[in-house]
C-alpha cells in the first residue's frame, strides 16, 4: 500500500471530482506512466483514442448522536458505523462516443432505530450512461448522455448528489449539454428511484419527477451567474398543510464568486405550481458574503450568512406557500443539521482557517427561526418532521458546530466534526422534557 501511495504522489494526475465522470485522464495519452497513471489511462487501441481509465472509492464513518429527535422519540445515545464503497470504468471511444459505469455500495451497522434512506443502499449501479458528442468547435462542445446518472448544480440547495450522506443520490433519464468558455447550459428529463436497502433492489418510477435546464454565465474578475429552472412532480407530499399530489416548478438565480478577497453566493426563487387542487406560491433568499485573507497566515476566511424560507400561512385552507428545496444537500446549514431548509430564517455566522497547509478547521453557529407560525420544522431532506401550527414560539434553536478537515495526501483524507444543539422555545414548547443534542463524527476516506 505505501509503495502505491508513494507512486501515485508523483503521478500529475487532477484533483478528485465530486462527479467522478467529470475526471478526464486522456493527458496522460502520449506520457511515460507509472503504476498508478496505468489504471488512470489504458489504452484499448494503438492510436490511444480508445481509452480506459479505472478508479474508486472507500470511505468509514462513526457516527455518535445524542438526542437526534431532542428526545421526543426516546433514542438517547445512539452511535453506528457508515462504509460506503464504489469502483467506476470510464470508457472513450474516440471523440464520439463515451460509456461510464459505477457500482456503489453504502452499508450501516447500529443504528438504534434501524438505516435512513441516506444510510443503506448494499449494492447498486450508481451510474451508468452513454455520452455521444454530437458537434465540437474549439471550445464550444454539444453532448447527449442518456442512462443512469448523478446530478449536481449550483451550490447544491435545489440538487445535489448528496455527498454528506452515506448513500448518494442518483437520477435515470436524458441531458443536453452545451458548453463553451464562458457559457454552458443544460437541459435535463430524469426519473427517481425508490432506494431500498438491500442489493439491486431500486426500482425505477417510470414517470417523470425531475426535468428542466440550468445555465453558467461566468464574468470575469466579476463572478459567476447561474440560472435555471427546474420542474418536479410527485404523486404525494408531505406538508404541514396536509398530504397531495404536487406539480412544482421553480426559477431561480445565483450571483456568486469564491477565490481570495471578496467572496459571496447570492441566490433566489420562486416556486409556483398546484398541490393537489390548491396553488403553490413560495419563495427563498439567501445571502452569505464574506472575505477572504489568502495572504495572512493561516488564510483566515470569515462569512455571514442569511437565508429566508417561505413557509405556509394559512393552515388548511388548500393552498401552499412552503418551500420545498426538491433534492438538496444533506449539510447546506451545517455538516450534519437537523433542521431543513423549509419555513425557516437563519443567521449563520462562520470562519474557517488553515491550521496546517493540509489541515483546516471550520467553526460556525446557526440560530434559526420559523418563517411562519403556521407551520413546522423540516428535516433536512425537506420532509416533515415537526407540525408546528399549534406553538405561537418562533425561535426553533442554536447550533454550535466545529470541524476539522485533514488531508494526508491526494488520495486519504480525515474528517471530524463536533456538533451542540440548544433547543429554543419552539421545541421546548412541541417536547415534554426536550433535550439539547450532540452529535460527532469521524470519518476516513481513500480514492484513487
Amino acid at each position: 500500500m505505501l509503495s502505491f501511495l508513494l507512486i501515485g504522489s508523483m503521478a500529475s494526475a487532477q484533483n478528485f471530482k465530486l462527479l467522478r465522470y467529470d475526471e478526464n485522464y486522456e493527458f496522460l495519452k502520449d506520457s511515460g506512466r507509472n503504476f498508478y497513471e496505468n489504471l488512470k489511462f489504458i489504452p484499448l487501441n494503438k492510436e490511444k483514442d480508445f481509452y480506459l481509465s479505472l478508479g474508486g472509492e472507500a470511505r468509514y464513518e462513526y457516527v455518535d448522536f445524542n438526542n437526534e429527535d431532542w428526545g421526543r422519540l426516546h433514542i438517547g445515545h445512539n452511535n453506528f458505523l457508515l462504509q460506503r464503497y464504489d469502483l467506476h470504468a470510464d470508457i472513450h471511444l474516440g471523440k464520439t462516443f463515451r460509456v461510464f459505469a459505477q457500482l456503489r455500495s453504502a452499508l450501516q451497522d447500529g443504528r438504534s432505530n434501524g438505516p435512513r434512506g441516506i444510510d443503506e443502499d448494499q449494492l447498486n449501479v450508481q451510474n451508468l450512461f452513454l455520452d455521444v458528442s454530437v458537434w465540437q468547435k474549439e471550445d464550444q462542445k454539444l453532448i447527449i448522455r442518456t442512462g443512469r446518472q448523478e446530478l449536481d448544480y449550483g451550490s447544491g440547495r435545489l440538487i445535489s448528489v448528496r455527498e454528506g450522506p452515506n448513500a448518494r443520490l442518483y437520477f435515470t433519464g436524458g441531458k443536453i449539454m452545451y458548453s463553451s468558455a464562458r457559457f454552458s447550459i443544460d437541459g435535463f428529463a430524469m426519473m427517481v428511484d425508490t432506494i431500498n436497502t438491500g442489493v439491486f433492489d431500486n426500482k425505477m418510477s417510470k414517470q417523470l419527477n425531475l426535468w428542466g435546464a440550468y445555465s453558467k454565465i461566468i464574468f470575469p474578475k466579476a463572478g459567476n451567474l447561474d440560472l435555471y429552472y427546474l420542474g418536479i412532480q410527485r404523486k404525494e407530499s408531505l406538508f404541514e398543510e396536509g398530504m397531495a399530489c404536487e406539480k412544482r416548478h421553480t426559477v431561480g438565480s445565483r450571483f456568486w464568486k469564491y477565490g481570495g478577497g471578496f467572496i459571496y453566493n447570492l441566490e433566489a426563487a420562486y416556486q409556483f405550481g398546484s398541490f393537489g387542487s390548491g396553488n403553490i406560491n413560495a419563495w427563498t433568499g439567501s445571502v452569505d458574503v464574506g472575505y477572504s485573507f489568502e495572504n495572512l497566515k493561516f488564510k483566515p476566511t470569515i462569512n455571514l450568512r442569511n437565508d429566508y424560507i417561505s413557509g405556509d400561512r394559512n393552515k388548511g385552507n388548500g393552498n401552499l406557500q412552503t418551500f420545498n428545496p426538491l433534492y438538496p444537500k444533506g449539510g447546506y446549514f451545517g455538516f450534519s443539521p437537523q433542521v431543513g431548509p423549509v419555513n425557516l430564517i437563519d443567521i449563520h455566522p462562520y470562519a474557517t482557517i488553515d491550521l496546517l497547509p493540509q489541515l483546516k478547521m471550520q467553526v460556525d453557529v446557526v440560530f434559526n427561526w420559523r418563517y411562519s407560525l403556521q407551520d413546522g420544522v423540516y428535516r433536512p431532506s425537506g420532509t416533515l418532521n415537526l407540525p408546528g401550527s399549534a406553538s405561537a414560539e418562533r425561535y426553533i434553536g442554536t447550533a454550535y458546530l466545529a470541524n476539522f478537515s485533514y488531508s494526508v495526501n491526494k488520495y486519504i483524507s480525515v474528517v471530524s466534526g463536533i456538533q451542540y444543539f440548544k433547543t429554543g422555545a419552539f421545541i421546548d414548547d412541541i417536547i415534554p422534557n426536550s433535550k439539547d443534542g450532540v452529535f460527532f463524527n469521524a470519518r476516513l476516506g481513500f480514492k484513487f
